[in-house]
């Protein structure tokens, strides 16, 4: 008699299918990926809108091949001279002789670069007013000072003339920007109303000196000579018009 062929897997000895146990057995070829697995590839697909992740003690992206400094000081003087909203990032990157992932990479967006390029003009070019108020000792000796170094550094002709804080929120459309600038703008007039009541505690100004009017009325020759320094006075002009605005300066 004919047994009927058997068509379920075969079971072995230990409760396994044959079938089973031969697939266990057999070895991938070489460079085959075993069923279920990913390979190093698969791993590191980035997901939509995500930077990619890179395998395990591989660094990301190339070395930066630019000098992160001299860059940023051709975007003090690009930002300087036409303005936060004058200023393009493509006019940045060309500019600062770099790519636009590059910009991003090493300063962030054009907002986060504008906010580190304020702090640094602030260092490099504009902290002449603050060393004056500290180290004159009096109020007059320093507001005086502050206004002939600012006609010698708004007419400077190695930089854009003027000044960045003053001016680069013309004509701007980022409230963000415009009220950053006009805080630091406000830090200065009191700063310099600081110092002027400061010089009438030493007795060098009349007790009845009105200190947030005469630091407005410094602040607004500072702003007017930095307009009058990009519409083309000269330094000499400019200083003459220091040595006017201190000719009021009031005496104890």
């Amino acid at each position: 008699m004919v047994s009927r062929q058997q068509t379920g897997p075969l079971v072995g000895p230990e409760g396994g299918t044959v079938a089973n146990a031969q697939a266990e057995d057999r070895t991938p070829a070489e460079g085959a990926t075993p069923a279920g697995k990913s390979t190093p590839a698969e791993r590191v697909t980035p997901v939509e809108g995500k930077a990619p992740v890179p395998p395990p003690g591989k660094q990301r992206g190339r070395p930066r091949s630019f000098d992160r400094e001299t860059a940023l000081e051709k975007a003090i003087l690009a930002f300087w001279e036409h303005g936060y909203e004058g200023t393009s990032v493509s006019d940045l990157t060309r500019v600062m002789g770099i790519g636009a992932p590059s910009l991003y990479a090493a300063f962030g967006d054009k907002r986060s670069l504008f906010e580190e390029v304020v702090r640094a003009y602030g260092t490099r070019y504009g902290s002449f007013a603050e060393r004056a108020l500290a180290e004159e000792p009096t109020a007059r000796g320093a507001v005086g000072r502050t206004l002939r170094e600012a006609a010698v550094e708004y007419t400077d002709p190695d930089h854009p003339h003027g000044c960045l804080v003053i001016h680069a929120a013309t004509n701007c459309t980022s409230p963000e920007v415009e009220r950053s600038l006009r805080d630091r703008r406000n830090a200065n007039l009191a700063a310099i109303e600081s110092r002027i009541r400061a010089g009438m505690a030493a007795g060098e100004l009349p007790a009845d000196t009105d200190a947030a009017a005469l630091a407005r009325y410094a602040g607004a020759m500072i702003q007017g000579m930095s307009q009058q320094a990009r519409d083309g006075a000269s330094r000499e002009e400019l200083e003459a018009l220091a040595d006017l605005a201190m000719a009021i300066w009031p005496s104890s």
